[in-house]
């Protein structure tokens, strides 16, 4: 079963409302100055915090957004989601504040800490049902529990509700410069975010560069970009687990063709040492997903010398017991 609120691409005036409607749940993250990558790069390098969220990723904005909107006579089926953690966390919280009950299908690879964090976040109000190895094969299991059960689906991203919400981390964004940022560099799994800021830049600052960076072994977008439409990934490395889908969504895909500037692609050997990185200088603990905007920045290097650079770090939740692994493949 589906519900949407917004059945077509957001306006600014959509996605204001939207941060409205949110505001007293998710937290104005802070946008910092990173001192020791603006000096490394000679530009101005701030962080925009999102791994601060009490989710520790910014997934409660477009689950939140898209959940509260569902009328009351239809709430009684509970909602049905897909995700490799933190749609899962941001659907979990969601449902616990609104009382809502939620079946959340995981991956199996699903990190321990991830799954524990939804069972936390949606106390009683959440069953979680491990299945398969992929997001996908996690998706299509919670597609049809949702037809039999006729539940109300919560996409992760490819949705117009969910891309609203997701749009509100580029208003804080603008909002919090002093001047327009030369260059927005997030991360892209299936789209959301990325779509969503993409929106925002376009109408209230058209000069900012918005720059999507993917894992190197799954390159969804950045492949569908290249041929012009929407193609499926015949595998993908999970490791990334935050931002590795082998199918980005169709409304995300139409709105990034439009409006983003360029993808990237990143290593797992410059991604493992980026959280290194990020943890000896900034004391930070990021997932993998959450270090690809400041990993990419090396490729960038030349362009934003002197520019004003915001890299989102999209998430926070990593397992402290991986940094061993880490470690290893960063010297590999």
């Amino acid at each position: 079963m589906e519900f949407n609120k917004l059945t077509e691409v957001p306006s600014l005036h959509q996605i204001k409302q939207a941060a409205q409607q949110i505001q007293n749940i998710v937290l104005k993250t802070p946008l910092l100055y990173a001192p020791r990558l603006s000096e490394s790069f000679g530009a101005k390098i701030f962080l925009k915090r999102e791994d601060l969220q009490g989710v520790r990723s910014y997934k409660i904005r477009g689950a939140y957004h898209k959940i509260s909107n569902i009328p009351v006579d239809l709430r009684a089926q509970g909602v049905v989601a897909a995700s490799a953690g933190n749609h899962a966390q941001g659907v979990a919280l969601s449902c616990a504040l609104l009382g809502i009950q939620a079946y959340i299908f995981m991956p199996k690879t699903t990190p321990l800490q991830k799954v524990e964090a939804v069972r936390f976040h949606g106390k009683e109000k959440v069953r979680i049902k491990l299945v398969g190895n992929t997001y996908d094969e996690a998706f299509a299991a919670a597609q049809t529990f949702c037809q039999q059960n006729h539940s109300i689906f919560i996409p992760p991203f490819d949705d117009y509700d969910i891309i609203a919400g997701q749009a509100t981390v580029a208003l804080e964004i603008v909002d919090q410069l002093p001047t327009p940022a030369d260059f927005v560099l997030v991360a892209i799994g299936g789209g959301g975010l990325a779509a969503g800021a993409s929106l925002v830049l376009h109408a209230l600052s058209p000069q900012t560069k918005l720059i999507g960076v993917e894992p190197a072994l799954a390159p969804s977008m950045s492949e569908s970009l290249d041929a012009h439409q929407v193609v499926t990934l015949d595998s993908i490395d999970s490791f990334v687990d935050g931002a590795s889908v082998k199918r980005v969504g169709e409304k995300t895909f139409g709105i990034c063709e439009k409006s983003l500037d360029r993808m990237l692609v990143v290593e797992k050997k410059v991604l493992c040492q980026t959280m290194l990185d990020l943890y000896q200088y900034y004391s930070m603990i990021v997932e993998p997903a959450g270090a690809l905007s400041v990993a990419a920045l090396e490729q960038l290097r030349p362009e934003i010398e002197g520019k004003t650079v915001v890299c989102v770090i999209s998430g926070g939740n990593f397992d402290t017991k991986r940094f061993p692994e880490i470690s290893q493949l960063a010297k590999s």
